[in-house]
C-alpha cells in the first residue's frame, strides 16, 4: 500500500491507525504548496480535488480517499484490533454519528480560521460552534474513560488528535479539563509518536530535495 500524506494534515489519523495495526504502508509526501510529491508521482492525476490522505491499495491501484473512509477501511480489516465497532450494528452507527460529528463541527470548521478567509462576525460563530462541539467531547470524556470510546484508543481518537488545529485556527480549548487530558494522552501514545517521526523523515527528506533543485 501507499499512504500519499501532507505535513500536520488529518493524514496523520491514517498513519495512527497503522500504526496500532502493525502496518507500514509506504509513505508519500505531498507538498501542498509547490504541488510535487517526494517520489515523483503526479498527485492531481491521482487525486483530481489534491486532497490528502489518499491510500493506494495494490498494483491495480484501487485509491480510497477522506479521512474517515480509509482510517475506518483499515480498521474493518483487522476487527480483533477493536479500533472501530462492527459493521452492520447499531453500536457502529453510533461511532459512524461520532465521526461525522468530528469531520464537520470540528474539523471543517477549523479550516476557514486557519486561511483567514473569514469576517470578524464569521470568526466568532465559527469559533463559538467548535468550541460548543469540544464541549460535547469533554463532557463525552467527564465519565472518566481515558478515551473517547472507552479506555483504549479507536479511529475516532486518531481522528479528533490529527485535526486538533487550534494553534493554527486561534480555538482555545485549555478551559475543558477533560479534552485537555485526552490530548496530552494521546500526544504521548507510541502510534502518535511514531507517526510524528515518520512524517517528519519523508517530510523533510522531501524538502531536502526541493531546496537542492532550487538551488
Amino acid at each position: 500500500m501507499k499512504l500519499y500524506i501532507a505535513d500536520k494534515t488529518c493524514s496523520e489519523a491514517v498513519q495512527i491507525i497503522a500504526n496500532e495495526l502493525g502496518i507500514a504502508p509506504e509513505l508519500i509526501h505531498f507538498d501542498v504548496f509547490g504541488k510535487s510529491t517526494s517520489n515523483g508521482d503526479d498527485f492531481a492525476e491521482l487525486n483530481p480535488m489534491q486532497y490528502v490522505p489518499l491510500l493506494v491499495l495494490d498494483e491495480a491501484k484501487e485509491r480510497l480517499s477522506e479521512t474517515i473512509v480509509v482510517t475506518s477501511y483499515l480498521a474493518d480489516q483487522y476487527p480483533e484490533a477493536g479500533l472501530i465497532p462492527p459493521q452492520g450494528t447499531l453500536e457502529r452507527v453510533k461511532y459512524d454519528q461520532l465521526l461525522v460529528f468530528i469531520a464537520t463541527e470540528i474539523a471543517q470548521k477549523h479550516i476557514p480560521l486557519m486561511r483567514k478567509l473569514m469576517t470578524e462576525a464569521g470568526i466568532a460563530w465559527t469559533s463559538s460552534r467548535i468550541i460548543a462541539a469540544y464541549q460535547i467531547l469533554d463532557d463525552r470524556l467527564s465519565d472518566g474513560r481515558r478515551y473517547l470510546a472507552g479506555d483504549t484508543l479507536t479511529v475516532a481518537d486518531a481522528y479528533l488528535w490529527a485535526t486538533f488545529w487550534g494553534e493554527r485556527s486561534g480555538i482555545n480549548v485549555s478551559h475543558l479539563a477533560n479534552v485537555t487530558a485526552w490530548k496530552a494522552r494521546m500526544d504521548a501514545h507510541p502510534s502518535v509518536l511514531k507517526a510524528l517521526r515518520d512524517e517528519a523523515d519523508v517530510v523533510n527528506a522531501h524538502r531536502a530535495r526541493i531546496a537542492e533543485q532550487i538551488v
